[in-house]
């Protein structure tokens, strides 16, 4: 996929907020060699390094736009041109980070039984791995994606766009993986509601993000015909309160291992 860092900043406040959760947990301050895989347009890179502002912190991500993004955001932070899964498994002799975050990213890479100890292997003896996953697959918001896109004339074009996110393991899948790598592990799943101007607010966010599969495949007529009938879905969904706004319930995963 494609990724608009324009469109994926629209709610970085509400985006940045669990990254600012997660890294807050981490028991050690002192870090030599910070890691944020997945950085996208560095808003969670600029969260690492205030976290550890000794730290040389580095970034990598695997779109151009979001590195291009980051690197004019940060341009005193190191970012590279690299997916996730690809780094994990290097065989390589860079020195070791303390602590690598992985927020909002890993829900995309599938194959976690081996990726996640692939990037524990790359941490130094004293380390932490921090994880941040959206796991709202289940929510309206998601629902009505798949929904929409099995009713309609763009339904064998977008066949395959629900098969871009699978569903979590679960915090015992995750526990069963990890516990024996680590000496601490935490595991929590936060819900987060987010007060948004109508379903219109709902549709501009999930397009930086979770709408994307859905609508890269369709040419621009289908594309606005599926986001009018997704937004119909959206509007029953989602009520307005009695100030106009709505609530939308974002539940996220994190997992704090450390060393």
């Amino acid at each position: 996929m494609t990724w608009s860092p324009k469109q994926y900043l629209a709610f970085e406040d509400e985006r940045t907020r669990p990254v600012r959760d997660l890294l807050g947990a981490i028991s050690f301050g002192d870090v030599a060699l910070a890691l944020d895989v997945g950085c996208g347009p560095g808003n969670s890179t600029e969260v690492l390094a205030a976290r550890f502002p000794g730290a040389r912190v580095q970034g990598l991500d695997n779109s151009p736009e979001m590195i291009a993004a980051a690197r004019e955001r940060l341009p005193h932070v190191e970012f590279k041109l690299a997916a996730a899964q690809d780094w994990a498994f290097e065989d390589v002799g860079a020195p070791a980070p303390e602590v690598i975050l992985a927020n909002a990213v890993l829900q995309w890479i599938p194959g976690h039984e081996t990726l996640l100890p692939a990037m524990a292997r790359r941490l130094a003896p004293r380390g932490a791995l921090a994880i941040q996953m959206p796991d709202n697959l289940d929510q309206p918001s998601h629902v009505a994606m798949r929904e929409t896109a099995a009713d309609g004339p763009w339904r064998e074009s977008l066949r395959g766009a629900a098969a871009a996110r699978t569903p979590l393991p679960g915090a015992d899948g995750y526990y069963r993986l990890l516990r024996p790598m680590f000496s601490k592990l935490d595991i929590w799943r936060t819900t987060y509601h987010h007060p948004l101007a109508g379903a219109e607010a709902i549709v501009e966010w999930v397009k930086g993000t979770g709408l994307r599969p859905f609508l890269e495949p369709l040419g621009r007529d289908d594309r606005l015909a599926y986001l009018q009938a997704y937004r119909q879905r959206l509007d029953a969904a989602y009520p307005a309160m009695a100030d106009g706004m709505v609530l939308l319930a974002f539940p996220r995963l994190f997992i704090l291992a450390e060393r």
